[in-house]
Order: structure tokens, then sequence, then C-alpha cells
């Protein structure tokens, strides 16, 4: 059987789309393949700057012969459907057989397809591959319609077998395939042929090229390291940069070099970050005291002079670099120095956040006002955690992050330290933006958890106000990730809070900060308004004055407010499309609380815990304290893990269907209290002694927020309510022992209801 080697040549292919176009190659051939008739033993790509590669073992080395039976036409039919029949299957009427079936004779057609040798297929599939590859950017080059990521100059396309090896013929826009390729553009330019992979890949090495980027990548990782170790020195783990680096070069040359004194005092993210972005190297740090002192690069050829030329070059590149990230940095010290953090934050007045939620400087406020309220709940300080509220976006208008945004927050830390804020306010403009995935830490001092709930619930309801939601896959504003971000920062410190006072909160501070807009309009001289304006929902004709925070939050609760999108720089009175109008405060916090569920589940499902067990703690009253919901989640999962739990439940489930009918056919509601008197069997009375003591350890545990000693009093109600279905017919023939047995049943799903939602769980 056959081997297949195909190799695609152009110009260098940028890093980043170089693994997914292997893995696209490999999936469309072999899958076009396949459908073709064509099977293999294996598969594998592999990429350089300059070639995807895919190698097949195995490959047949013609397709099978295909029998295909049709049924046609009932014989007799007309001759017009007969001959579409004819022309369908590509045969002659004599070619026809006749078959007696139920519904009478029938013409039946078979139709053979002779197999394909594998060449002919593999060039068809091939070209269809070339030529409808789903690169996100592409190019065409002189005169041809071909296009490709960069200009395509050569196809490697060999059949090996024992007896030699064999060029699939193809020809696209005029480039043949063959069975030659290329070594390294410089060190081995010339032109190689090859019979097979293991030819390929040995006389490729031979000319200075590396097929597989794991292998480079590798190469790479273990001269960097073994340099900085000679040094005393650790090179700063990057994998990203790592793939990247290995997508540059086909024959990587690692080399280490020096960074100037005077740019060691820089923060060592921003020498990382700057080297990173700006020229690929790697940073090499010395882990004494952290800095980063040295920086690796990968050239892509050996030279005469082992590397001294490139690496005068990178570093004369580099220092430039540097100097400028030094003057962003000298320039934001001297203005957090001598004029504190004031002016940037006031240039935030003129950055908008959204043009229906105002400015950035309007944000930091409700930030501020809603992180003075989540303080206390968090262990924190209110004065400290309003100023750092009011401080940790001021970094968006320095020169350092203007120029590297990744560094925000990080940049806002160090600029906090040098003002001489307190180290809780300058970590909190650091950590407020975590976490920023599921796998990101979580701030755990308090200034910081109070700062990033705040960030995270503004942006919350502010976008929920105005109507931005998720849909489906689409979420540009990433709510779902800044709901479980303050799910995470609830549970990972502990917090208990009423998220449905903390998430109302909010959207009066929205309401009230966009009064202030209107207010602010009316008071810079803006033309008159009309008395239908919605400007008069804020301001009272009568008195000439502004509403009262409380009013406003009164008409919020009534939803009478509507909002003018812009700011008080506005002149022009809006139309009614720069108009938006909010819903009850209430109704969008149920439906927001009902956000943060969903996302709730998400995240409990990934520890284990079933849906039906966290939909049957969400269902109980008091939801959303998320802390104690996940405690009850967690207690009724162990719970139902028991022996105990699934057994309980099919008493819970017996007594509530049972109950349930009744109540439908009586046309009344079973809960007025059982009647211990009339209790006829001894199962009966331990049934009544049962739930009268757990009813008592049941509300004694939940009110101490001990549910596992919840669910083990509720557990002790297993062996009784066994017992009295055993035992007892609850549609007793006597109607007042009758409705004794189901008011005892109400008992059983009052007291066994105190700890969730049983009716919810499956099973």
């Amino acid at each position: 059987m056959p081997d297949l080697l195909i190799e695609l040549f152009s110009e260098e292919i940028p890093a980043r789309m170089q693994a997914r176009a292997a893995e696209d190659l490999k999936k469309r051939m072999t899958d076009s393949l396949v459908e073709a008739g064509l099977t293999y033993a294996g598969a594998h790509a592999l990429s350089t700057p300059r070639r995807l590669t895919l190698a097949m073992d195995g490959l047949l080395e013609h397709s099978p012969t295909v029998r295909e039976e049709r049924k046609g036409p009932k014989v007799g039919a007309p001759d017009k459907a007969i001959e579409g029949f004819l022309r369908g299957a590509g045969l002659t009427r004599g070619q026809l057989e006749e078959r007696d079936t139920p519904k009478g004779a029938v013409y039946f057609a078979t139709i053979e397809k002779p197999g394909r040798p594998a060449a002919e297929i593999i060039a068809e599939v091939l070209e269809d591959t070339i030529r409808n590859f789903p690169w996100s950017k592409s190019m065409r080059w002189g005169t041809g319609s071909l296009r490709w990521v960069r200009p395509l100059q050569s196809i490697l396309c060999i059949l090996s077998k024992e007896d030699g090896a064999e060029v699939v013929q193809l020809d696209i826009d005029g480039i043949a395939s063959g069975n030659t390729t290329y070594g390294h553009r410089f060190m081995a330019p010339d032109q190689i042929t090859v019979t097979g992979f293991d030819d390929y890949a040995a006389k490729l090495k031979r000319a200075h090229v590396v097929l597989d980027p794991a292998e480079r990548e590798a190469a790479i990782w273990q001269e960097a390291t073994n340099q900085a170790f000679a040094s005393g020195l650790e090179v700063v783990d990057d994998k990203g940069l790592l793939a990247e680096v290995a997508g540059l070069v086909e024959w990587p040359v690692v080399l280490m070099g020096g960074i100037d004194d005077e740019f060691l005092a820089l923060p060592p993210e921003v020498l990382q970050t700057s080297m990173k972005e700006h020229q690929k190297f790697f940073s090499v740090r010395n882990p004494k005291t952290g800095r980063i002192e040295k920086f690796i690069t990968v050239a892509n050829r050996e030279t005469a002079d082992n590397g001294v030329t490139i690496l005068a070059g990178n570093q004369k590149v580099l220092s430039a670099r540097l100097a400028d990230a030094k003057f962003f940095w000298e320039n934001d010290l001297r203005t957090v120095t001598e004029q504190g953090f004031e002016p940037w934050v006031a240039k935030l007045g003129n950055v908008t956040f959204h043009n229906k939620l105002g400015t950035q400087a309007a944000r930091i406020d409700r930030i501020a006002a809603l992180a003075r309220e989540i303080a206390p709940v968090v262990g924190a300080d209110a004065d400290l955690a309003e100023q750092a509220a009011r401080v940790a976006k001021a970094d968006l208008s320095s020169e350092m992050v203007y120029e590297f945004p990744e560094l925000q927050g990080l940049m806002g830390r160090y600029y906090a330290e040098a003002a001489g804020l307190p180290q809780d306010a300058a970590n909190a403009c650091e950590a407020h933006y975590s976490p920023l995935g599921p796998s990101d830490d979580v701030p755990t001092e308090p200034v910081s958890v109070a700062v990033a709930l705040a960030d995270k619930l503004d942006t919350l309801t502010g976008f929920w106000a105005i109507d931005e939601k998720p849909t489906g896959s689409k979420d540009p504003f990433a709510l779902r990730r800044a709901a479980l971000g303050v799910i995470r920062l609830v549970l990972e410190n502990d917090v208990q809070a009423r998220l449905e006072d903390l998430l109302s909160y909010g959207l009066l501070s929205l309401a009230i900060d966009r009064a202030k807009a209107v207010k602010a309009y009316y008071q810079a001289g803006n033309p008159e308004v009309p008395s239908d304006s919605v400007f008069l929902n804020f301001w009272s004709a009568e008195t000439g004055e502004f509403w009262s925070e409380h009013l406003v939050g009164e008409k919020f609760d009534d939803g009478l407010l509507h909002f003018y999108s812009g700011e008080a720089s506005i002149v022009d009175y809006p139309s009614e499309d720069q108009l938006f109008s909010i819903l009850k405060r209430n109704d969008l916090v149920i439906d927001l609380l009902s956000f943060f569920h969903d996302r709730l589940k998400v995240f409990l499902r990934d520890q284990g815990i079933r849906h039906d067990v966290i939909d049957a703690c969400i269902a109980m009253d008091g939801n959303d304290d998320l802390t104690l919901l996940v405690k009850r989640a967690r207690a009724l999962e162990d719970f139902m893990k028991s022996e105990d739990g699934p057994n309980l439940l099919q008493g819970f489930k017996r007594a509530n269907n049972i109950l349930a009918q009744a109540e439908e056919k009586d046309g009344v509601e079973y809960s007025y209290g059982a009647d211990k008197k009339f209790a006829e069997d001894d199962s009966e009375i331990a049934l009544f002694d049962a739930l009268a003591q757990s009813e008592g350890a049941i509300s004694s545990a939940i009110e101490a927020e001990d549910f596992a000693a919840a669910m083990g009093s509720m557990a002790a109600l297993r062996a009784p309510v066994d017992a009295f279905f055993e035992a007892v017919q609850v549609n007793s023939d006597n109607e007042v022992v009758r409705r004794n047995r189901l008011n005892l049943l109400s008992q059983i799903r009052k007291v066994c209801g105190q700890v969730a939602d049983l009716t919810r769980i499956e099973g």
C-alpha cells in the first residue's frame, strides 16, 4: 500500500495561522479521500513558516468497485418515466431487470462504478482543497485566480511504493506538482528531490529545516534555558510566545543579549511586555532580585560571527523601544507624584464607556458608590474602598497603558504606590479586574474584593438596563464572564450578601447618574425643552429643582424613568432614537438574578453538582445569597449520594403525589395540621413523633446555616416514612382518619420543604 506525501511551499505563512492550517489540510484531505473510497492507516500534518506538509501511510492503490441497486418505475409505466430513470442510472432499457413485488412488476437497475486509481482521486481532492482552503485572510498575486495566504510557489505530491515514487500530476494556475522542495531560504536554498516522507524529512534537516514545530519549540526552550542557567538566570515562561517564535523560524538559533543598565529600573512587566510585543524576545530574569536583566532572541540562521551582528542590531532596536517605555514611565510617575490621580480621572470624563451609559468618569462614580456599599459586607473599610475605586481605572489615561493596554491595572498599582496611597488601595487597582476567567486567581484582600465586585456589578446592571444582554453564542460585552467573576468572588471569599440588594443599588445608582446628566443639561443653559420631553421626568417644572435621589428611586421602581443617552456636552435637543427606556427596577433585578443562577448552574455542574439539585435549592427563599445557596446545594448533593437520600426522596414523592391527587379531587388544601389522637397504627404514631422532632432540628440547623445537620435530621425521617407507607393505607374508609393522614403527609412535605424543593429532584 502506497504512502502519500504532500507539501505546499509558499512565502512565509503568519505564525498564528500555521497550526490551524496544518490541521485544516489534514482534515480536508483525509475526509475527502475517505469519502471517495481511499482509506488509510495513519496521517499527520506539519508546518514551518514556508510549508504545509501532510504525510499519509497505508493508502489504498485504488478505490473499491461499488455496486448500487436502484428501484425504478413499474413495468408498463409511461415511457417518459422510464426514460428519466434510465438517464439517471446511465443505462439502456435492455440493462434493466424486471422483478415481481407485492405491488406488481417493477424495473430494477444495477449500477456498477469501477474503482479509480489513487493518483487520479488525490489530484482532484488536492486541487479542490487548495482552491477552497479556509484561510482567515488570503491574497491573489500575478494574473491567476488562485488565493493563498501568501504566494504559493510549488506543490510536492508523490505516492511512494516499494518499487519507487510516483508524482501525482496536477496543475493549479501554472504551478505543476512535482517531487521537489527547497531547503532553508538562506542556508540551503537549492532544490531537493525526495522519494518519500523519511527521505523528505532527512534531507530537509540536512538543508537546515526543522519540519516539526514541536521539535522547534523544544530546541528553542532547551537552548534558551541552558544559556540563562549558565549565567545564573532563568527564562520567563511564555508558552504563547514560544509557539509564535517557533512559527517564525525554520532553523532556530538561540541568542542571549543584555539590556542597558539605564532600563533595568523599569518594572519587570514593562520590560517583558515591550520585548514580547515589539521584538518577540523572551525575558531573562534574575531569580534573586526578580529583575529582567537579559533577553533571548531566536534567529533563523547561523552566521560566521555566531550571531554577534544579529544581537547588536536587536539590542539597538530594543534600546529605542525601551527608551520610549522609560519616557512613558517617568512622565507618568511625575504626574502622579506631583498632581495625584485627578488629572487622569478628569480625562476619563471625555472617554465614553458606552453611549447609553455615559463616560468612564461617570462609571467610576457609580463603582465608587457601589464599592462603599459593598465594603461592610466583605469586611473592608468603606472610605478605603471608595478611595480605591476612584483611582482603580485612572491608569487608563496614562501614557504607559495607552502604549500597552494589557498593562492596565498593573500600572495602576505601581502608580498608586508611587503616589503614596495605602497598599490595599494600590493592590485593588490591579486586582479589581480579576478574575478574568475560570482559572484566573480571585482577589482575597477585602478592599480588592469590594472594588472588583462593584466593577462587575456595575457592568452587569448597566448593560441589563439598556437591554444589551447576551444572546445565544453572542456576548460582545463579556457579561457571562462578569457574572462568573461575581460568583467566584462571592464563593471563594465566603461573602454572605443579598445579591438582590446590591443589584438594586447598582441600578438605582445608574438612574441617579443619568438623572444628573439631565440636570447638567439644563444648568448648561441649553435651549428650552418641549413640555412633553423626557427631561421632565427628572425636573420639577413647578419648583425648578432637581428631583431628590429618593424620588428618583421611587420613579425608577414605578418604571417611569427615561434616560437621555448622551452627556451634558450635547447642546442640540436629542431625537427620539437617542432615548432609551428603563424597565421597573424590580423586573430588572429578577431577570438579572435569573442570569446569575444560570451561570451558577454551569459553575457548579463543572464541580459535579447535579442540575436538579441546584434547581431544588434555587427554588428556596434567600436564593440571592449565593454563598448560602451553594452550601445548601453541596449538602443536598452529599445527601442524595448517601443511602438515605434516594430512599427518602421516594417516600417524599409518594407522599406529595398522594397529597396532590387528593387535594385536586377534594378541592381543598390539606395543610391544617394532623392530630396524633386520630392515629391508629404504631408506625403512624412514630411518624408523628419523628416529624415533630425533625421539624425543630431542621429549622434550628437552617437558621444556624448548618445545612449538613439539616440533611442529617431529614435523613432521620427515612425509616419512619418507609414504615408508615408499609403499614398504613392513607385513603382509609374512615373519612376522619383519611383527612388526618393526608394532613400528616402535608407535614412531611412541609418539614422536608425547609431544606429544599425536593419536587424538582429527578428520581
